[in-house]
């Protein structure tokens, strides 16, 4: 199973040189372990578009979709058997960045 982890943060671009390596070898360790599906960080929250097209026209709004002091920083996609070696594996992942992180299942095919 699929599992995000959201990294959150109330800064961007913020991690210390010691948090990029500690990010770059538990990466390193989560793809060894046959883990690894995904990651990337993402720019700040006021380069995001908000596009809703529920309607005739789509409407397209510059900044978030939600007005907050704490936004999602990054991203990691692992694959894991289950929901506790998810919950360890983004566990290592918030010590290693410094961070508190979201942990969310993928919907079953």
């Amino acid at each position: 199973m699929q599992y995000l982890v959201s990294v959150i943060d109330d800064r961007t671009g913020s991690a210390t040189p010691e948090e990029m390596a500690a990010i770059d070898a538990f990466n390193d360790r989560v793809e060894a372990d046959g883990h690894w599906v995904f990651a990337g960080g993402l720019a700040a929250p006021s380069t995001s578009t908000v596009i809703d097209h529920r309607g005739s026209e789509a409407v397209f709004t510059d900044g978030p979709f939600l007005e907050t002091k704490e936004h999602i920083a990054g991203l990691w996609i692992f694959e894991a058997p289950d929901l506790d070696a998810a919950l360890k594996i983004a566990s290592d992942g918030s010590k290693a960045c410094n961070r508190r992180v979201e942990v969310r299942p993928f919907l079953s095919e």
